[in-house]
C-alpha cells in the first residue's frame, strides 16, 4: 500500500478539506459582518451591493473566460437559463438578503439563510411532489422552531424594524432555493464552478446597473473606508468562499461540506459579538442550537 492510499494519508486529506469547508463557510458568514460595518456610514443596499460586485466582478470574469475556452459552447437555452438563474439566485437573494440586513442582527440574517436547505425540500414537495419522511419533518420542525424563538426575541427588543427585515432575508432565502432547485440539471451539464463563474457575472451587472438606475454617480464617492470593507466583502466574503466550497466538495463530498457549513450561523453570533457588540443571549444560543440540529437531521437524511 502506498503512501498516498495508507488510511492516515487518506484521513489527512478527508481533515484538510474539511477545515477548507469550515474556512468557506465562516468566511461567506461574515459578509453580514462587513455588511454591518459598511451600513455605518451614509450607504444603503444597493450600493453596498453595487461596490461588492465592482469588486468581485473582475475575479469571475477572469474564471468565466478561462472556462469557456476549456469548455464546449453554450446553446441559446443554457444561456438563457443562466441569465435567469444569475438574476434569480445571486442578484434577488443578495439584494434582499443586504436589505433585511439594515434591519436585523447579524445572528439572525444568517439563522435565516440557513433554512434555505428546507425550503428546497419544501419546494421539492409542492412543485415536484417529493415525499417528504419522518425525520425531514421532525428536522424542518426543529430547525423552524429555532428560529422563530431567536426571531420574536429579536422582535421584543427591535420592534417592527426586525419583522421587515426577517421577511426580506426569508424572501432571499427562498429565492436561493428556487435558484438551488432550478440549477440541479443545468449544473450537471454545464459544470459546477462554470455556471457559478457565468451566474455571479449575470448577477454583478445586474446589480452595477441597478445602481446606476437608482442612485446617482456621485454615490460612488464614499470615505476610504467603505472601499476597503467592500474589497473585503467581494474577494474574502464572496470569490474565496466560492473557491474554497467547491474545492471542498471536490476533496470531501457534497454532503459532507454542506453539514461543515452548520458552522456558519455559530460563527456569525460570536463574530457579530465581538467585533459589531451584538448581545448574545441563551434564547439565542438555544435558538442557533436548534437550528443546527435541524440542519444536520437533513443532512444526514440526505447523505
Amino acid at each position: 500500500m502506498t503512501a498516498s492510499t495508507s488510511p492516515s494519508s487518506a484521513r489527512k486529506l478527508f481533515l484538510i478539506g474539511l477545515l477548507i469547508a469550515i474556512v468557506g463557510a465562516v468566511l461567506f458568514s461574515t459578509k453580514a459582518i462587513v455588511a454591518k460595518l459598511i451600513y455605518r456610514y451614509d450607504v444603503d443596499a444597493v450600493t453596498l451591493i453595487a461596490f461588492r460586485m465592482i469588486f468581485s466582478l473582475p475575479f469571475f470574469i477572469v474564471i468565466a473566460v478561462w472556462k469557456a475556452r476549456t469548455a464546449q459552447p453554450l446553446n441559446n437555452t443554457e444561456k438563457g437559463q443562466i441569465v435567469i438563474l444569475g438574476l434569480l439566485g445571486y442578484y434577488l437573494s443578495s439584494f434582499l438578503d443586504f436589505l433585511g440586513l439594515q434591519y436585523i442582527s447579524a445572528g439572525l440574517e444568517r439563522l435565516i439563510l440557513f433554512l434555505t436547505p428546507s425550503f428546497v425540500l419544501l419546494l421539492s414537495v409542492f412543485l415536484m411532489k417529493k415525499k417528504i419522511t419522518a425525520i425531514e419533518w421532525a428536522a424542518l420542525g426543529t430547525s423552524y422552531l429555532g428560529t422563530v424563538l431567536v426571531f420574536v426575541h429579536d422582535v421584543r427588543i427591535g420592534g417592527s424594524n426586525v419583522t421587515i427585515g426577517g421577511m426580506f432575508v426569508l424572501g432571499s432565502a427562498i429565492s436561493y432555493a428556487i435558484y438551488l432547485l432550478a440549477s440541479g440539471e443545468l449544473v450537471r451539464r454545464v459544470g459546477a464552478l462554470r455556471l457559478v463563474a457565468y451566474a455571479m457575472c449575470v448577477s454583478s451587472v445586474a446589480c452595477i446597473a441597478q445602481f446606476f438606475i437608482l442612485r446617482p454617480v456621485s454615490m460612488l464617492i464614499q470615505p476610504m473606508d467603505v472601499y476597503s470593507l467592500s474589497m473585503i466583502n467581494a474577494f474574502f466574503c464572496t470569490v474565496l468562499p466560492v473557491f474554497l466550497t467547491m474545492i471542498a466538495v471536490d476533496r470531501i463530498g457534497a454532503a459532507t461540506a454542506s453539514q461543515a457549513g452548520m458552522i456558519g450561523p455559530v460563527s456569525t453570533l460570536f463574530l457579530a459579538a465581538w467585533i459589531l457588540g451584538e448581545p448574545i443571549t441563551g434564547i439565542q444560543l438555544a435558538g442557533t442550537a436548534l437550528v443546527l440540529c435541524g440542519i444536520y437531521l437533513l443532512s444526514k437524511k440526505k447523505a
